[in-house]
């Protein structure tokens, strides 16, 4: 339709009565005159709206759908991230317990034994050092460690101080191929020399070559002149194999040690040696051994049959 007077003029008087009619439906309520036209117009054109509502709602459910999922994504990445975090928490808490743990026993040792030690963390092996078996903690001359002072855990003997930095120390651990300790076996007092064989049981040569040893015979240092290298009264181990005597001067045995050189971390170094030998007062209490169970079988004789005529006459 072209823009004359004519076109104006009837879409004023169209925006007119479309006023009027709004006005006349507003003030009638239900009773309007046009409800009946509204509900012809809903019953022609509500199937229509019904089907562009089918027809556009797939979309927006979509987008809907994908605003949700980015939601959905955060919400599942957040979740991910909080249990890592509550993962790496839980873990934390179990190493502290363990470390707390190895501290306790540590501290019982030192105080059965009356060392006075140095704790510290284990914090390197000893690649640097070669093919030896070491360790590297982190205290050192700053800490008031000097080389050849006992190294022990709560398990037992651990090594000596090889090495001193400022700040940290390398051990020289128990099982390694130069390491020999002197060595007092429990109740029977017999000496030896213990060195280690890397990750087999140290190797025991007692000077009694006649002497008495079993499996399950434990030992512990017998310590050195001026408490350097080895304070005495440190658990060292338990005999796992007796070489058979030949006659020999000496007499060898295989000795399981009590401390684990794989899973070493929280160490201490014996900084004041005891005022006296605690002798055997540091090992640890003797496994109590377990019943064998026994099982008593009685036999209930049978009653005796009839003896027939032959039998009795014989």
């Amino acid at each position: 339709m072209r823009d004359t007077r004519e076109s104006r003029l009837l879409l004023v008087l169209l925006i007119a009565i479309a006023f009027a009619l709004i006005t006349v439906d507003i003030r009638g309520g239900e009773d309007s005159p046009v409800q009946g036209a509204r509900q012809a117009a809903a019953t022609v054109f509500g199937p229509i709206e019904n089907g562009v509502s089918s027809a556009v709602d797939p979309v927006g459910n979509a987008i809907t759908a994908v605003r949700d999922s980015d939601d959905r994504h955060d919400r599942v990445a957040q979740l991910e991230h909080d249990n890592a975090a509550l993962k790496a928490k839980l873990g934390s808490d179990d190493r502290n317990r363990s470390r707390l743990g190895q501290l306790n026993k540590m501290l019982r040792m030192a105080g059965d034994g009356q060392y006075g030690i140095k704790g510290a963390e284990v914090i390197a092996i000893g690649a640097a050092q070669g093919f030896s078996w070491t360790v590297t903690i982190d205290v050192g001359a700053n800490d008031g460690i000097t080389r050849d002072m006992t190294v022990l855990n709560g398990d037992g003997l651990v090594g000596r101080i090889t090495t001193v930095g400022p700040d940290t120390s390398t051990v020289l651990l128990a099982n390694d191929p130069d390491f020999t300790v002197g060595t007092r076996m429990e109740s029977s007092d017999e000496l030896g020399f213990a060195s280690g064989q890397g990750d087999r049981p140290l190797r025991v040569e007692l000077l009694n070559g006649k002497a008495k040893i079993k499996n399950g015979d434990r030992l512990v240092t017998f310590g050195s002149q001026a408490d350097k290298p080895f304070v005495p009264g440190v658990p060292v181990g338990v005999v796992s194999r007796v070489d058979p005597s030949g006659g020999g001067l000496t007499r060898t045995v295989y000795v399981t040690p009590y401390a684990s050189f794989t899973k070493l971390d929280i160490v201490g170094v014996v900084v004041q040696a005891p005022r006296k030998d605690p002798r055997d007062e540091v090992l640890p209490p003797k496994p109590r051994p377990t019943p064998t169970p026994t099982v008593t079988v009685t036999v209930t004789p049978s009653a005796s049959a009839p003896l027939d005529d032959q039998q009795q006459e014989q």
